[in-house]
């Protein structure tokens, strides 16, 4: 197979052709950020890199690209997002879906057995139901958690057939490298995760994963502190007998009371960190230590931009060219 990877990130669809057994001839590349490209090269040196989409187009109708067998594409979805601006195809960033869309034509005209995919968040209906007249085939909600720690949910456009994965049961507490945490799967990590996180977003927004530890780390914050004197929870001392670790790696009675009437039932022992960077590359089933060689701040960055790379995997193992 030739493949085209448009907004390729740290290429896991590329990782993903290969853990699904797919023999690829070639992988085009097209992205743009500087550390993502140098993860991918790291990982797949021959990996063709071509640079902005906006460019790669011209080079299919002047045939220096030609013979594309498979078309993969997450175009980014700041504009479609639930938790952005709401700016849909407004949002310059989320407008480069046209592009995904003007090659896919351009490459269907080639070759009309071309097999497509493309990746994007939960949205409103009508952005949903936009994609997909543009695309011509319908979407399947596939929610990551059925294959990792990681409740991540997202929509996928492919044109030929695949069942849901089923359920691995993987646990938030199988993937952590320390600590304890009070549930089962953790919430979605995003771009944003490397400005880290604290208890009162966590337990109020339900939103960036935090890991508890009875050990003090350079990156271990203390509950107490910050419970006192920035937001005005206190504890309750008869009730922290019962926040210790169990067997099952998870905490008991971890609950959060916004009344000053009534305490966190957080132990004061406890202290807090934000997930590492290995243990959100196992959220993304990825291998550990995919993303080193670059600052922690950017892997956190191209984590969250990039796939559960298992549920790729499974979709791929239906493909058949």
């Amino acid at each position: 197979m030739k493949v085209l990877s448009l907004f390729d990130g740290i290429s896991c669809g590329q990782e993903a052709l290969t853990r699904a057994g797919v023999n690829v001839e070639s992988y085009l590349s097209s992205e743009i950020d500087k550390y993502a490209i140098q993860i991918t090269q790291k990982n797949y040196p021959n990996t063709i890199q071509l640079g902005d989409i906006r460019k790669v187009r011209k080079m299919i109708e002047n045939n220096i690209i030609s013979d594309i067998d498979l078309l993969l594409g997450g175009s980014p979805c700041q504009g479609f997002s639930f938790a952005g601006k709401g700016l849909a195809f407004d949002d310059p960033r989320s407008a480069l879906f046209f592009e995904y869309v003007k090659i896919l034509k351009l490459l269907q005209s080639k070759n009309p057995n071309l097999k497509f995919l493309l990746e994007n968040v939960r949205m409103k209906k009508e952005y949903l139901d936009a994609i997909t007249k543009m695309l011509g085939v319908e979407p399947h909600f596939i929610n990551s958690a059925l294959v990792s720690a990681q409740n991540r949910q997202r929509y996928y456009w492919y044109n030929w057939e695949a069942n849901d994965p089923e359920d691995r049961d993987v646990l938030l507490k199988d993937i952590l490298e320390r600590g304890i945490v009070d549930r089962d799967k953790s919430y979605c990590i995003d771009a944003n995760y490397w400005k880290g996180t604290n208890v009162e977003q966590y337990l109020k927004k339900k939103r960036r994963q935090i890991v508890f530890t009875e050990r003090r780390t350079e990156e271990g914050k203390q509950i107490r502190k910050e419970y006192r004197k920035k937001y005005g929870i206190d504890f309750s001392p008869r009730r922290s007998k019962e926040l210790v670790a169990r067997r099952d790696g998870k905490m008991n009675c971890l609950t959060a009371c916004y009344s000053m009437k009534e305490h966190t039932l957080i132990d004061e022992k406890l202290n807090y960190r934000k997930l590492t960077p290995i243990e959100c590359e196992r959220l993304q089933t990825l291998p550990d230590n995919y993303t080193e060689g670059v600052s922690n701040t950017q892997r956190y960055k191209m984590l969250g931009n990039g796939w559960t790379v298992d549920v790729i995997v499974h979709l791929l193992r239906s493909l058949k060219i």
